[in-house]
């Protein structure tokens, strides 16, 4: 997040060469082509600030972006009423700021404009108030209570992430977009939940609702069990991320979609069952997952995305099915319990680190449908004795098997498995065709055993 966070405050900064900057008082402002004023910079040190509505006789109309960034001896501060938009991270950081007075003009409080006000414990939205931006509130860890007003029809993804002493959040009841249910707030109009706020350890979402949105559950880390309706069709990004308490949870049919991230960090989580009508396993979607053990994955799958199961230290075998046709960067880096994996026929790339630091596994078989072993794909197998590669890998990146000291490699004479065998010293046992080739399986096992 701060690195986003540089990144945006450098941009905003090039931008702000562009245009001529001019100073009152302890303020860096700029001027727009409607005569009208931005606050670009707060330069002094006071603790309270009111900033001014005209300046030498032109309007100040917004907080620009990062304006008041890092101010930490801030810790209150009054809005004018000409001020129309809070920017992008205008506040954030203000760690000692206690108290914000926004005016009835400002229409738009921007993406992490309070971002980790940690001092922060209670605001109000005014009526004039239609968008709260993404993680407009996040990491606020004292805000205890909001009220939104039913002027808000959008509020941001991660909007009150990590507010972990929210637990009073009021909504006017004439607001037609939102409502909040039990401290868990729902887009009526987009049939989703939006955000869980309280420390719940059980949550029945109720039926009807379409989607689950990205961060909805982040870190409610005393959620221990979550039933999910048949009208879920989507699990947004990070949906469920750093639910250390929760251990297992059945996905219906009806979900097409696991987002990025959605279970991530579920330390506890030790099985789960992904239904035939998903399609895609988003990248990191279920990172370090600790405790899982088994999971299946229906045929419906056609991609496992990068890191899918990333750091699944108890996972020890899994079975792809034959509709997934690419295994994406380090999907099971990190599993060092996996001791056995298929690869069906349908494969046709394993990307770059996919088994990295599988130190359990043993063997394994490369189907005649895979062309590509992208680099350090096995880096580090270091139990890895045998790996069968066909004819149709044509492509063997870079510390494809480094750190598999143990290693041997069967392929055809004269294949692309040899060649690359033999360019990096990796030891080869070449199979024979044919007729030989079937009735000498066993014979080659021995053989295998005593080349080490």
């Amino acid at each position: 997040m701060k690195k986003i966070l540089l990144l945006l405050l450098i941009c905003f900064a090039q931008n702000l060469f562009a245009q001529e900057i001019f100073t009152y008082d302890d303020f860096s402002y700029t001027i727009n082509e409607n005569n009208e004023i931005t606050i670009t910079k707060y330069n002094g040190y006071s603790s309270s600030v009111d900033i001014p509505s005209v300046i030498n006789g032109k309007i100040v109309t917004a907080i620009g972006d990062g304006a008041f960034w890092e101010c930490n001896s801030l810790t209150s501060i009054t809005i004018p009423n000409s001020v129309i938009t809070i920017g992008n991270y205008a506040f954030s950081d203000c760690e000692s700021l206690r108290s914000i007075t926004i005016s009835n003009s400002v229409a738009t409080i921007g993406k992490g404009a309070f971002f980790e006000c940690d001092a922060l414990t209670s605001i109000t939205i005014p009526n004039s108030v239609t968008t709260i931006g993404d993680y407009a509130f996040c990491e606020c860890g004292s805000l205890k209570s909001i009220i939104i007003p039913k002027s808000v029809t959008t509020i941001g993804d991660g909007a009150f992430l990590n507010c972990e002493s929210l637990t009073k959040i009021k909504i006017s009841k004439n607001n037609e977009t939102f409502t909040v249910i039990d401290n868990i707030l729902y887009n009526k109009k987009e049939k989703m939940l939006h955000t869980c706020f309280s420390k719940k350890t059980n949550v029945v979402i109720p039926k009807g609702i379409l989607k689950i949105n990205n961060g909805a559950f982040s870190d409610c880390s005393s959620l221990a069990s979550v039933t999910i309706p048949d009208s879920v069709t989507t699990i947004g990004v990070h949906a469920f991320s750093e639910c250390d308490s929760l251990t297992s949870i059945t996905i219906p049919d009806s979900v097409t979609t696991i987002g990025n991230y959605a279970f991530s960090g579920c330390f506890s989580l030790t099985s789960i069952i992904i239904p035939n009508s998903v399609t895609t396993i988003g990248e990191y979607a279920f990172s370090g997952c600790r405790s899982l053990k088994s999971i299946i994955i229906p045929n419906s799958v056609t991609t496992i995305g990068e890191g899918a199961f990333y750091s699944c230290w108890s996972l020890k075998s899994i079975t792809i099915p034959d509709s997934v046709t690419t295994i994406g960067e380090d999907a099971f880096y990190d599993c060092n319990s996996l001791t056995s994996i298929t690869i069906p026929n349908s494969v046709t790339t394993i990307e770059y680190g996919a088994f990295s630091g599988c130190s359990s596994l043993t063997s394994i078989i490369i189907p005649d449908s895979v062309t590509t072993i992208g680099s350090e794909a096995f880096y580090c197998c270091s139990s890895l004795t045998s790996i069968t590669i066909p004819d149709s890998v044509t492509t063997i990146g870079d510390y494809a098997f480094r750190g598999c000291e143990s290693l041997i490699i069967q392929c055809n004479p004269g294949s692309y498995a040899e060649k690359y065998c033999k360019k990096n010293n990796i030891k080869c046992l070449i199979t024979p065709d044919g007729f030989w080739g079937i009735i000498k399986k066993k014979i080659y096992k021995i053989i295998i055993h005593f080349v080490k």
